[in-house]
């Protein structure tokens, strides 16, 4: 339940579109679109790999979690902006405020370790070779995904039970587009030290230890790949490794930009921009790297044309 002080907050204005230029309208098709490119480009980097079996080995079935996230990620975001554009009224009410926070912050969680056990793929298939159908069996890679997912959604338990807790004293305009803890914390009436250190700490799980794996697992594949001989050996291995390390810099990247702004906080029009990076061109960009960047993933889409094209 909210919690009461003078005024009983029952809903939130978001102020994150209010200093942008352009009609409503004009935002709900940009907004609409780029939506869309989510749900295509994601859907179809899932269909590609169940459909093929080429693209039935670990590293593709890691990709298609990253796809679902980035969906899921958008999906909690996206479509109450767009109803919003369409009301004009930029509001969401308290007890769906924090459902958004809880499901945006667990979906998130789950990209850092699973970009870490990506990295562990790529370290396993070109340091341990031949140990790689044993480190990356069916049954581990089942196990290594289902961890991410409880990795995430245990962070996000933890951060919406204690914003369950906060007060706001009638102040309800948070300065962003959507439900995240770091807004509501910047308008609770109430003490948010222990929020603050939950976000701390968490952090450090959550973001910094994976980032430091993926450096560790990187450095000794840097390692492996310099003491190939032929040039041949050493650029498909790299190949192998430049979309995932395109898309840790793209995701991670933007979750530092998102989660730890400079004190003085970034003006609401950066702020706007930063969050819409975050959960919709990230998202977007994501199966467009993979696609053009994959030789595998392109010829499993000229399967499937050709297919119906037959």
């Amino acid at each position: 339940m909210a919690a009461e002080n003078d005024t009983q907050v029952r809903e939130f204005i978001f102020l994150g579109f209010s200093g942008l230029p352009g009609h409503p309208a004009f935002l709900f098709v940009v907004f609409l679109a780029a939506y869309l490119a989510i749900l295509m480009g994601n859907l179809m980097i899932l269909i590609l790999v169940l459909m093929d079996s080429c693209l039935h080995s670990p590293m593709y079935f890691f990709l298609s979690h990253l796809s679902c996230l980035d969906i899921c990620v958008s999906t909690v975001v996206v479509p109450k902006i767009l109803v919003n554009f369409l009301r004009r009224q930029n509001t969401i009410s308290y007890e769906q405020c924090l459902a958004q926070a809880f499901f945006l912050i667990g979906f998130s969680g789950c990209e850092p370790a699973l970009m870490a056990v990506m990295a562990y793929d790529r370290y396993a298939a070109i340091c341990r070779p031949l140990h790689y159908s044993l480190l990356m069996s069916k049954r581990v890679c089942i196990q290594l995904a289902s961890a991410t997912w409880v990795w995430g959604f245990l962070d996000s338990a933890v951060h919406a039970a204690l914003a369950s807790q906060l007060s706001f004293c009638g102040v309800n305009q948070i300065p962003h587009i959507f439900c995240d803890v770091p807004p509501l914390l910047q308008i609770a009436c109430s003490d948010t030290r222990v929020n603050e250190l939950a976000t701390h700490i968490t952090s450090i799980f959550v973001g910094f230890f994976p980032f430091l794996f993926i450096i560790i697992s990187y450095v000794c594949i840097l390692v492996s790949v310099l003491q190939i001989r032929s040039k041949g050996g050493r650029h498909k291995a790299f190949s192998t490794c430049a979309s995932h390390l395109t898309v840790v810099i793209l995701c991670l990247g933007n979750a530092f930009l998102n989660y730890n702004k400079p004190s003085a906080g970034y003006s609401l029009e950066i702020d706007t921009l930063v969050s819409a990076m975050f959960c919709i061109v990230t998202p977007m960009l994501n199966p467009l790297i993979y696609s053009l960047r994959n030789k595998e993933v392109k010829g499993a889409f000229r399967k499937v044309l050709n297919r119906r094209t037959d």
